[in-house]
């Protein structure tokens, strides 16, 4: 039945019926409306309020549905309404698509779609961790005393200043030891940070910008030593091939924590709590996605570390990983939506 006739025996029934209609019926052609646009295929057009609001008119209808059924009210409304709760409940509880399809839809579309719409707060976290890493990096290299203020004594592993050219060259060409120890503790920094940067975004976002900040200068700090052993190029080589790959998925965490601190702080004509639901829906996403980045990540430094010792070689697998990052988040056309 449609709105129309839903409204024509709204005023033909009688006066008791007609009550109970007038009062209801905005909820059913709300209903109604929204199944409409998802049977269209317009589901994405819909916003989180409407999608709050399906489940909620379906119980209400569920709701009328009784009490027309026990008040002998008029046939056609009672047909109306199971037709209207049917269709609903096939859109709220139907058959999920199968997982392939599903995992398929998060790398074609809801993964890259996500990080789009973050990119203002990608291109702050990349400023950030650059600010942070250029401070550094001056510091240290006019005063290496500040290596030991900025890099904890776990991390540098023993590295600092006092270290020698071949101590230090050791660390990027040997596969056993060293190497191995320093490079699973980076990797370790690189995920905790990832993750605390998404976390504590919620406290506007400030956490974040300090992590993001420091993370930089813990950069600067190593690049300072290397460089001032004239090893800085061989550094860099070696930190791109999974550098490239961990420093942005860092960068990605980041952006996903600002976008929640941004709606925490600024939430417009939404409440703070709406607006920090809706944000964190999509920094989720941006999230679930960092941590397939870290995996990557996670092979590339190891084959890197085990297989591959020519500077351009490392250099070169960094710069094409980065390129095809840039290039799936920010060039390929996404998977067009059923409503076109």
């Amino acid at each position: 039945m449609s709105r129309l006739q839903a409204k024509e025996f709204a005023v033909n029934a009688d006066p008791s019926g007609g009550r109970f209609r007038a009062s209801r019926q905005h909820d059913w052609e709300r209903l109604e409306t929204l199944i409409d646009r998802i049977e269209r295929g317009r589901a994405p057009s819909l916003s989180d309020e409407d999608l709050f609001e399906l489940p909620v008119l379906y119980r209400a209808t569920l709701s009328s549905l009784s009490v027309a059924r026990e008040t002998s009210l008029d046939v056609d409304l009672v047909a109306y309404l199971e037709s209207l709760a049917t269709r609903a409940y096939f859109i709220l509880y139907g058959v999920q698509p199968p997982l392939w399809r599903r995992v398929s839809g998060f790398f074609a579309q809801a993964w890259p779609e996500a990080i789009r719409r973050i990119g203002r707060e990608t291109l702050v976290a990349v400023l950030l961790t650059m600010v942070g890493a250029v401070a550094a990096y001056l510091l240290v290299i006019r005063d290496p005393a500040w290596f030991y203020a900025i890099v904890p004594a776990d991390l540098a592993g023993g590295r600092g200043p006092q270290s020698s050219a071949d101590e230090l060259r050791a660390v990027l060409y040997h596969s056993e030891g060293a190497l191995a120890v320093f490079a699973a503790m980076l990797f370790t920094h690189n995920s905790q940070v990832s993750l605390m940067c998404f976390a504590l975004g919620f406290a506007f976002g400030v956490p974040t910008v300090l992590l993001l900040l420091y993370n930089g200068c813990i950069l600067g700090a190593f690049l300072a030593i290397y460089v001032s052993k004239g090893l800085g190029l061989q550094l860099t080589a070696w930190l791109s091939i999974h550098g490239t790959t961990e420093l942005f998925a860092i960068a990605l965490a980041g952006a996903a924590g600002l976008h929640i601190g941004m709606a925490v702080a600024f939430p417009g004509r939404s409440s703070r709590g709406d607006a920090a639901v809706a944000a964190g829906r999509t920094a989720a996403i941006v999230m679930l996605g960092v941590v397939v980045m870290l995996g990557v990540a996670g092979l590339l430094e190891g084959v890197g570390r085990q297989v591959v010792q020519s500077d351009v070689a490392r250099a070169a697998i960094g710069g094409a990983a980065l390129l095809g990052w840039l290039l799936y988040f920010y060039c390929l056309p996404l998977r067009e939506s059923a409503d076109g």
